[in-house]
Protein backbone atom coordinates (compact mmCIF):
# COMPACT_ATOMS: atom_id res chain seq x y z
CA UNK A 1 0.00 0.00 0.00
CA UNK A 2 1.07 3.72 -0.80
CA UNK A 3 2.53 5.78 2.31
CA UNK A 4 0.72 8.51 1.92
CA UNK A 5 -2.66 9.47 0.60
CA UNK A 6 -4.42 12.70 -0.32
CA UNK A 7 -7.22 13.75 1.16
CA UNK A 8 -9.71 16.09 0.23
CA UNK A 9 -12.37 17.47 2.10
CA UNK A 10 -14.87 20.35 0.09
CA UNK A 11 -17.66 21.90 1.84
CA UNK A 12 -20.52 21.54 -0.63
CA UNK A 13 -21.57 18.41 -1.08
CA UNK A 14 -22.74 19.33 -4.73
CA UNK A 15 -19.20 19.44 -5.47
CA UNK A 16 -17.99 15.97 -4.55
CA UNK A 17 -21.25 14.05 -5.35
CA UNK A 18 -20.83 12.46 -9.49
CA UNK A 19 -18.36 15.48 -9.87
CA UNK A 20 -14.87 14.27 -12.01
CA UNK A 21 -13.38 17.78 -11.65
CA UNK A 22 -12.01 19.43 -8.30
CA UNK A 23 -10.88 22.50 -7.44
CA UNK A 24 -9.01 23.90 -4.69
CA UNK A 25 -7.78 27.02 -3.50
CA UNK A 26 -4.07 27.56 -3.52
CA UNK A 27 -4.23 28.80 0.11
CA UNK A 28 -5.89 25.37 1.23
CA UNK A 29 -3.37 23.40 -0.09
CA UNK A 30 -1.51 20.94 2.33
CA UNK A 31 -3.33 22.15 5.64
CA UNK A 32 -3.06 19.04 8.07
CA UNK A 33 0.17 17.58 6.49
CA UNK A 34 2.97 17.04 8.01
CA UNK A 35 5.95 19.98 8.27
CA UNK A 36 8.29 18.36 6.28
CA UNK A 37 6.14 16.85 3.91
CA UNK A 38 4.35 20.23 2.80
CA UNK A 39 7.02 21.97 2.85
CA UNK A 40 8.81 20.00 -0.89
CA UNK A 41 5.52 20.23 -2.12
CA UNK A 42 3.78 23.98 -1.30
CA UNK A 43 5.57 25.24 -4.67
CA UNK A 44 3.27 22.74 -6.69
CA UNK A 45 5.68 23.00 -9.44
CA UNK A 46 5.91 19.73 -11.93
CA UNK A 47 7.43 17.10 -8.85
CA UNK A 48 4.65 18.06 -6.59
CA UNK A 49 2.23 17.56 -8.73
CA UNK A 50 3.62 14.47 -10.52
CA UNK A 51 3.90 13.07 -6.76
CA UNK A 52 0.13 14.05 -5.55
CA UNK A 53 -1.26 12.36 -9.18
CA UNK A 54 0.46 8.89 -7.82
CA UNK A 55 -1.65 9.03 -4.82
CA UNK A 56 -4.30 7.28 -3.75
CA UNK A 57 -7.48 9.94 -2.76
CA UNK A 58 -10.07 10.09 -0.86
CA UNK A 59 -12.41 12.97 -2.23
CA UNK A 60 -15.08 13.41 1.13
CA UNK A 61 -17.42 16.20 2.12
CA UNK A 62 -17.66 18.52 5.08
CA UNK A 63 -19.16 16.32 7.74
CA UNK A 64 -22.80 16.56 8.41
CA UNK A 65 -24.21 17.00 12.05
CA UNK A 66 -27.90 17.92 10.69
CA UNK A 67 -28.80 14.16 12.18
CA UNK A 68 -28.41 12.28 14.64
CA UNK A 69 -25.82 10.70 13.52
CA UNK A 70 -23.04 12.61 11.70
CA UNK A 71 -22.33 11.86 7.69
CA UNK A 72 -19.60 12.24 5.01
CA UNK A 73 -20.01 11.96 1.16
CA UNK A 74 -16.70 9.68 0.75
CA UNK A 75 -15.28 8.43 -2.68
CA UNK A 76 -12.03 7.10 -3.14
CA UNK A 77 -10.20 7.36 -6.20
CA UNK A 78 -7.27 8.72 -8.26
CA UNK A 79 -6.49 12.34 -9.77
CA UNK A 80 -5.05 13.35 -12.45
CA UNK A 81 -4.12 16.13 -15.14
CA UNK A 82 -3.60 18.29 -12.67
CA UNK A 83 -2.70 21.80 -13.24
CA UNK A 84 -1.40 24.85 -10.62
CA UNK A 85 -2.76 28.07 -11.40
CA UNK A 86 -2.37 31.51 -9.91
CA UNK A 87 -5.49 30.97 -7.48
CA UNK A 88 -6.45 27.30 -7.91
CA UNK A 89 -5.55 23.93 -8.23
CA UNK A 90 -7.56 21.51 -10.61
CA UNK A 91 -7.28 18.23 -11.11
CA UNK A 92 -9.45 15.51 -12.81
CA UNK A 93 -10.83 12.65 -10.30
CA UNK A 94 -11.05 9.16 -11.82
CA UNK A 95 -13.10 7.20 -9.20
CA UNK A 96 -12.62 3.86 -8.06
CA UNK A 97 -14.90 2.87 -5.45
CA UNK A 98 -17.82 5.53 -4.59
CA UNK A 99 -19.29 4.71 -0.91
CA UNK A 100 -21.75 7.52 -1.28
CA UNK A 101 -23.03 8.86 2.43
CA UNK A 102 -21.09 7.09 5.58
CA UNK A 103 -22.71 7.19 8.62
CA UNK A 104 -20.88 7.43 11.73
CA UNK A 105 -21.90 7.09 15.73
CA UNK A 106 -20.27 10.60 16.76
CA UNK A 107 -18.04 12.59 14.83
CA UNK A 108 -15.40 11.28 17.02
CA UNK A 109 -15.68 8.25 15.31
CA UNK A 110 -15.14 10.09 11.83
CA UNK A 111 -11.73 11.56 13.13
CA UNK A 112 -10.53 8.60 14.42
CA UNK A 113 -11.22 6.41 11.38
CA UNK A 114 -9.28 9.05 8.89
CA UNK A 115 -7.06 10.09 11.60
CA UNK A 116 -7.86 13.66 11.25
CA UNK A 117 -8.75 16.25 14.20
CA UNK A 118 -11.73 17.96 14.70
CA UNK A 119 -11.16 21.35 12.41
CA UNK A 120 -10.18 19.04 9.94
CA UNK A 121 -13.24 17.61 8.91
CA UNK A 122 -14.91 20.63 9.32
CA UNK A 123 -12.76 23.16 6.74
CA UNK A 124 -12.45 22.56 2.86
CA UNK A 125 -8.44 21.67 1.88
CA UNK A 126 -6.17 19.55 0.38
CA UNK A 127 -3.98 17.31 2.76
CA UNK A 128 -1.80 15.06 2.05
CA UNK A 129 -1.37 12.00 5.02
CA UNK A 130 1.04 10.12 6.37
CA UNK A 131 0.56 6.17 6.30
CA UNK A 132 -1.60 3.46 4.14
CA UNK A 133 -5.18 3.74 2.73
CA UNK A 134 -5.95 0.29 3.41
CA UNK A 135 -7.01 0.41 7.15
CA UNK A 136 -9.61 3.52 5.71
CA UNK A 137 -10.76 1.41 3.20
CA UNK A 138 -11.50 -1.31 5.37
CA UNK A 139 -13.30 0.97 8.05
CA UNK A 140 -15.59 2.05 5.48
CA UNK A 141 -15.78 -1.51 4.24
CA UNK A 142 -17.25 -2.42 7.51
CA UNK A 143 -20.17 0.30 7.46
CA UNK A 144 -20.67 0.31 4.04
CA UNK A 145 -20.64 -3.44 3.58
CA UNK A 146 -21.91 -3.77 0.01
CA UNK A 147 -18.30 -2.53 -1.28
CA UNK A 148 -16.58 -5.35 0.89
CA UNK A 149 -15.79 -7.32 -2.13
CA UNK A 150 -14.65 -4.29 -3.84
CA UNK A 151 -12.34 -3.22 -1.28
CA UNK A 152 -11.39 -6.81 -0.96
CA UNK A 153 -10.16 -7.22 -4.62
CA UNK A 154 -8.60 -3.68 -4.77
CA UNK A 155 -6.05 -4.49 -1.70
CA UNK A 156 -5.49 -8.22 -2.46
CA UNK A 157 -4.61 -6.92 -6.04
CA UNK A 158 -2.26 -4.07 -5.05
CA UNK A 159 -3.65 -2.03 -7.44
CA UNK A 160 -3.45 0.85 -4.81
CA UNK A 161 0.10 0.19 -3.98
CA UNK A 162 2.23 3.41 -5.66
CA UNK A 163 6.22 3.93 -6.20
CA UNK A 164 5.67 8.17 -4.81
CA UNK A 165 8.61 9.83 -3.22
CA UNK A 166 8.24 12.80 -1.99
CA UNK A 167 10.13 15.99 -3.59
CA UNK A 168 12.70 17.22 -1.29
CA UNK A 169 12.68 20.69 0.21
CA UNK A 170 14.23 22.94 -1.83
CA UNK A 171 16.36 25.73 -0.75
CA UNK A 172 18.03 28.36 -2.85
CA UNK A 173 21.71 27.88 -0.53
CA UNK A 174 24.10 30.67 -1.95
CA UNK A 175 27.08 30.05 0.36
CA UNK A 176 28.37 28.88 3.63
CA UNK A 177 30.21 30.77 5.96
CA UNK A 178 32.04 30.70 8.93
CA UNK A 179 33.07 34.25 9.58
CA UNK A 180 32.16 37.70 9.29
CA UNK A 181 34.22 38.44 6.34
CA UNK A 182 32.96 35.36 4.18
CA UNK A 183 29.48 36.37 5.03
CA UNK A 184 30.05 39.88 3.71
CA UNK A 185 32.15 38.55 0.59
CA UNK A 186 29.07 36.15 -0.31
CA UNK A 187 26.47 39.12 0.00
CA UNK A 188 29.04 41.33 -2.56
CA UNK A 189 29.04 38.26 -4.78
CA UNK A 190 25.64 38.11 -4.89
CA UNK A 191 23.87 42.07 -5.51
CA UNK A 192 20.57 43.16 -5.68
CA UNK A 193 19.19 44.15 -9.09
CA UNK A 194 19.21 47.70 -9.75
CA UNK A 195 15.42 48.69 -8.16
CA UNK A 196 14.98 46.01 -5.74
CA UNK A 197 15.39 46.23 -2.14
CA UNK A 198 16.78 44.03 -0.05
CA UNK A 199 16.07 42.55 4.07
CA UNK A 200 17.15 39.98 5.77
CA UNK A 201 16.22 37.02 8.84
CA UNK A 202 18.36 35.24 10.57
CA UNK A 203 17.81 31.38 12.13
CA UNK A 204 19.48 29.41 14.30
CA UNK A 205 18.51 26.41 13.42
CA UNK A 206 18.09 25.90 9.13
CA UNK A 207 15.20 24.02 9.94
CA UNK A 208 13.48 26.58 11.39
CA UNK A 209 10.18 27.34 8.99
CA UNK A 210 10.10 30.91 7.00
CA UNK A 211 6.54 31.79 8.71
CA UNK A 212 4.78 33.82 10.63
CA UNK A 213 4.32 32.45 14.36
CA UNK A 214 0.28 32.35 14.06
CA UNK A 215 0.70 29.82 11.06
CA UNK A 216 2.65 27.69 12.05
CA UNK A 217 1.42 24.08 13.06
CA UNK A 218 2.46 20.65 14.95
CA UNK A 219 4.25 18.28 13.10
CA UNK A 220 1.00 16.34 12.05
CA UNK A 221 0.20 19.96 10.10
CA UNK A 222 -2.37 20.61 12.29
CA UNK A 223 -2.38 24.55 13.37
CA UNK A 224 -1.01 25.93 16.92
CA UNK A 225 -3.15 29.13 16.85
CA UNK A 226 -4.48 30.33 13.82
CA UNK A 227 -8.45 29.45 14.24
CA UNK A 228 -7.72 31.41 17.56
CA UNK A 229 -6.20 34.47 15.86
CA UNK A 230 -9.04 37.45 16.80
CA UNK A 231 -9.23 35.95 20.41
CA UNK A 232 -5.41 36.11 21.10
CA UNK A 233 -5.74 39.69 19.77
CA UNK A 234 -8.72 40.93 21.90
CA UNK A 235 -7.76 39.29 24.91
CA UNK A 236 -4.64 41.26 25.21
CA UNK A 237 -6.35 44.54 23.89
CA UNK A 238 -8.62 44.11 26.93
CA UNK A 239 -5.83 43.28 29.49
CA UNK A 240 -3.73 46.24 28.07
CA UNK A 241 -5.91 48.50 26.52
CA UNK A 242 -3.65 51.36 27.68
CA UNK A 243 -0.69 50.12 25.45
CA UNK A 244 -2.24 50.30 22.13
CA UNK A 245 -4.02 53.54 22.37
CA UNK A 246 -2.00 55.26 20.95
CA UNK A 247 -2.13 52.79 18.03
CA UNK A 248 -3.35 54.30 14.84
CA UNK A 249 -3.88 51.65 12.62
CA UNK A 250 -4.67 48.01 13.47
CA UNK A 251 -1.10 46.97 11.47
CA UNK A 252 0.45 49.35 14.57
CA UNK A 253 -1.08 47.03 17.13
CA UNK A 254 0.01 43.99 15.12
CA UNK A 255 3.18 45.13 15.62
CA UNK A 256 3.17 45.81 19.10
CA UNK A 257 1.59 42.54 19.59
CA UNK A 258 4.67 40.64 17.97
CA UNK A 259 6.97 42.78 20.12
CA UNK A 260 5.89 41.25 23.31
CA UNK A 261 5.90 37.98 21.51
CA UNK A 262 1.58 37.23 20.80
CA UNK A 263 1.36 34.83 17.51
CA UNK A 264 0.62 37.26 14.59
CA UNK A 265 0.86 36.92 11.29
CA UNK A 266 3.92 38.96 11.11
CA UNK A 267 7.32 37.75 10.33
CA UNK A 268 10.47 39.77 11.27
CA UNK A 269 12.79 41.06 8.79
CA UNK A 270 15.73 43.37 9.05
CA UNK A 271 17.68 46.05 6.40
CA UNK A 272 20.88 45.01 8.36
CA UNK A 273 22.36 41.93 7.41
CA UNK A 274 24.55 41.81 10.37
CA UNK A 275 22.01 41.98 12.36
CA UNK A 276 20.24 38.99 10.93
CA UNK A 277 24.10 37.04 10.98
CA UNK A 278 23.91 37.78 14.89
CA UNK A 279 20.23 36.02 14.83
CA UNK A 280 21.66 32.95 13.14
CA UNK A 281 24.13 32.86 15.54
CA UNK A 282 22.42 34.29 19.19
CA UNK A 283 21.17 30.58 20.43
CA UNK A 284 20.45 28.10 23.66
CA UNK A 285 23.97 26.58 24.04
CA UNK A 286 22.24 22.97 23.23
CA UNK A 287 22.13 25.04 19.09
CA UNK A 288 25.55 26.40 18.98
CA UNK A 289 26.66 23.65 17.11
CA UNK A 290 23.88 23.15 14.95
CA UNK A 291 23.84 25.16 11.72
CA UNK A 292 22.27 28.39 11.09
CA UNK A 293 21.11 30.66 8.16
CA UNK A 294 20.72 34.18 6.35
CA UNK A 295 17.67 33.85 4.39
CA UNK A 296 17.82 37.19 1.91
CA UNK A 297 14.52 38.71 1.10
CA UNK A 298 14.78 40.91 -2.25
CA UNK A 299 11.37 43.04 -3.34
CA UNK A 300 11.08 45.21 -5.79
CA UNK A 301 11.04 48.87 -4.35
CA UNK A 302 7.61 49.67 -5.87
CA UNK A 303 5.87 46.83 -4.22
CA UNK A 304 7.25 47.61 -0.52
CA UNK A 305 4.56 49.11 1.41
CA UNK A 306 4.19 51.94 4.45
CA UNK A 307 2.07 51.02 7.52
CA UNK A 308 -0.69 53.24 6.10
CA UNK A 309 -0.88 51.41 2.82
CA UNK A 310 -4.72 50.70 2.19
CA UNK A 311 -3.29 46.46 1.11
CA UNK A 312 -1.88 46.57 4.65
CA UNK A 313 -4.95 47.52 6.27
CA UNK A 314 -6.91 45.12 4.40
CA UNK A 315 -4.35 41.92 5.43
CA UNK A 316 -3.74 43.40 9.30
CA UNK A 317 -7.81 43.52 9.73
CA UNK A 318 -8.22 39.79 8.98
CA UNK A 319 -6.75 39.38 12.76
CA UNK A 320 -10.71 40.46 13.69
CA UNK A 321 -12.65 38.36 11.60
CA UNK A 322 -13.24 35.03 13.51
CA UNK A 323 -12.02 31.49 12.17
CA UNK A 324 -15.48 30.68 10.68
CA UNK A 325 -15.86 33.82 9.08
CA UNK A 326 -12.19 33.67 7.30
CA UNK A 327 -13.24 30.26 6.01
CA UNK A 328 -16.37 32.17 4.13
CA UNK A 329 -13.88 33.91 2.17
CA UNK A 330 -13.66 32.67 -1.69
CA UNK A 331 -10.27 34.61 -3.17
CA UNK A 332 -11.39 32.19 -6.33
CA UNK A 333 -13.93 35.22 -6.89
CA UNK A 334 -13.84 38.03 -9.55
CA UNK A 335 -13.70 41.39 -7.59
CA UNK A 336 -17.42 42.32 -7.86
CA UNK A 337 -18.89 39.37 -6.56
CA UNK A 338 -15.99 38.99 -4.15
CA UNK A 339 -17.59 42.16 -2.81
CA UNK A 340 -20.84 41.40 -2.60
CA UNK A 341 -20.02 38.67 -0.43
CA UNK A 342 -21.29 39.04 3.55
CA UNK A 343 -18.08 38.49 4.78
CA UNK A 344 -16.49 41.20 3.04
CA UNK A 345 -18.49 43.58 3.97
CA UNK A 346 -17.91 42.26 7.81
CA UNK A 347 -14.02 43.11 6.80
CA UNK A 348 -15.03 46.57 5.23
CA UNK A 349 -16.64 47.55 8.79
CA UNK A 350 -13.25 46.72 10.33
CA UNK A 351 -11.46 48.59 7.54
CA UNK A 352 -13.18 51.71 8.23
CA UNK A 353 -13.34 51.65 11.68
CA UNK A 354 -9.74 52.97 10.63
CA UNK A 355 -9.72 54.47 7.76
CA UNK A 356 -13.34 55.88 6.73
CA UNK A 357 -12.54 56.90 3.62
CA UNK A 358 -11.76 53.64 2.29
CA UNK A 359 -13.54 52.32 -0.96
CA UNK A 360 -15.56 49.92 -0.16
CA UNK A 361 -13.18 47.68 -3.14
CA UNK A 362 -11.59 44.82 -1.75
CA UNK A 363 -9.26 43.26 -4.47
CA UNK A 364 -8.98 39.25 -3.23
CA UNK A 365 -5.58 38.98 -4.58
CA UNK A 366 -4.09 41.67 -2.73
CA UNK A 367 -5.90 39.92 0.56
CA UNK A 368 -3.89 36.56 -0.43
CA UNK A 369 -0.34 37.89 -1.14
CA UNK A 370 2.57 38.77 0.90
CA UNK A 371 4.02 42.12 1.34
CA UNK A 372 6.79 43.67 2.81
CA UNK A 373 6.11 46.46 5.10
CA UNK A 374 7.89 49.22 6.70
CA UNK A 375 6.87 50.01 9.89
CA UNK A 376 6.74 53.23 12.12
CA UNK A 377 9.70 52.95 14.52
CA UNK A 378 7.73 52.64 17.81
CA UNK A 379 9.84 51.29 19.95
CA UNK A 380 14.05 51.06 20.37
CA UNK A 381 13.95 47.12 19.24
CA UNK A 382 12.71 48.06 15.68
CA UNK A 383 14.99 50.85 15.37
CA UNK A 384 18.36 48.92 16.78
CA UNK A 385 17.04 46.28 14.46
CA UNK A 386 16.38 48.35 11.35
CA UNK A 387 13.37 46.29 11.42
CA UNK A 388 10.45 45.84 9.48
CA UNK A 389 7.95 43.11 8.42
CA UNK A 390 6.32 39.90 6.03
CA UNK A 391 2.76 40.41 6.12
CA UNK A 392 1.33 37.58 5.33
CA UNK A 393 -2.55 37.39 4.13
CA UNK A 394 -5.46 34.74 3.65
CA UNK A 395 -4.22 31.59 3.52
CA UNK A 396 -0.42 32.93 1.97
CA UNK A 397 1.92 30.45 1.61
CA UNK A 398 5.76 31.35 0.98
CA UNK A 399 7.59 28.66 -0.80
CA UNK A 400 11.22 27.97 0.21
CA UNK A 401 12.58 29.69 -3.11
CA UNK A 402 10.28 32.15 -2.82
CA UNK A 403 7.67 33.58 -5.32
CA UNK A 404 6.87 36.52 -8.01
CA UNK A 405 7.77 39.36 -6.48
CA UNK A 406 9.94 38.00 -3.55
CA UNK A 407 12.74 36.40 -4.59
CA UNK A 408 14.15 34.08 -1.23
CA UNK A 409 17.60 33.11 -0.74
CA UNK A 410 19.83 31.35 1.62
CA UNK A 411 23.52 31.53 3.69
CA UNK A 412 24.29 28.72 5.32
CA UNK A 413 26.05 29.37 8.74
CA UNK A 414 29.11 27.97 10.80
CA UNK A 415 31.18 28.25 13.40
CA UNK A 416 28.55 30.32 15.78
CA UNK A 417 30.88 31.10 18.61
CA UNK A 418 33.04 32.77 16.61
CA UNK A 419 31.11 35.00 14.65
CA UNK A 420 29.07 36.21 17.99
CA UNK A 421 32.76 37.28 18.99
CA UNK A 422 33.60 38.80 15.62
CA UNK A 423 29.73 40.91 15.49
CA UNK A 424 30.94 42.20 19.38
CA UNK A 425 34.03 43.32 18.13
CA UNK A 426 31.76 45.27 15.62
CA UNK A 427 29.14 46.73 18.57
CA UNK A 428 26.48 44.23 17.37
CA UNK A 429 25.38 42.25 20.75
CA UNK A 430 22.54 41.27 22.38
CA UNK A 431 23.03 45.10 24.46
CA UNK A 432 22.84 46.81 20.78
CA UNK A 433 20.15 44.55 19.50
CA UNK A 434 17.80 44.20 22.10
CA UNK A 435 18.28 47.92 23.71
CA UNK A 436 16.73 47.05 27.09
CA UNK A 437 18.39 47.35 30.82
CA UNK A 438 17.58 43.56 31.20
CA UNK A 439 19.62 42.73 27.98
CA UNK A 440 22.55 45.60 29.14
CA UNK A 441 22.93 43.93 32.66
CA UNK A 442 23.12 40.64 31.28
CA UNK A 443 26.13 41.21 28.40
CA UNK A 444 27.91 43.18 30.91
CA UNK A 445 27.08 40.53 33.58
CA UNK A 446 28.60 37.76 30.69
CA UNK A 447 31.56 39.93 29.66
CA UNK A 448 32.85 41.00 32.91
CA UNK A 449 32.84 37.47 35.16
CA UNK A 450 35.65 35.83 36.61
CA UNK A 451 36.86 32.47 35.49
CA UNK A 452 36.08 29.37 38.44
CA UNK A 453 39.86 29.79 40.12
Amino acid sequence: MADNFNYISIGNPDYVIGVDEIGMSRGRMFEYTPTELAKGLEDLGPPSLEFLGKLPTFLCSEIDRSTDNPTMIVRYGRVSNLEAGKREVTADFEPIIDFGEVAFESVEQATEMFGADGFQLYRTHWAVREGASGAILEALAQRKPAFADAVAELLGGGADAADAQPPERHKNIIGEVDSVEKFLAVLQAHPPKDGDQTFYRGHEDVTFELTPSLLRKWPNGSWKFMPNEDRLCKELLIAHYDEFEGDQYCFDQLVRMQHYGLPTRLLDISGNPLVALFFACYCKPELMEEEGEVIIFRVPEEQVKYYDSDTVSCISNLSKLSYEQKNDIDLSLEIEAFNGEPVTGKLLHHIKSEKGFFEARIVPDDLGSIVCVKAKQTNTRIKSQSGAFLLFGHEAILPESGQDGLEVSRITVKDKQRILGQLDALNINSTTVYPSIQETAQHVKARYSLPDS
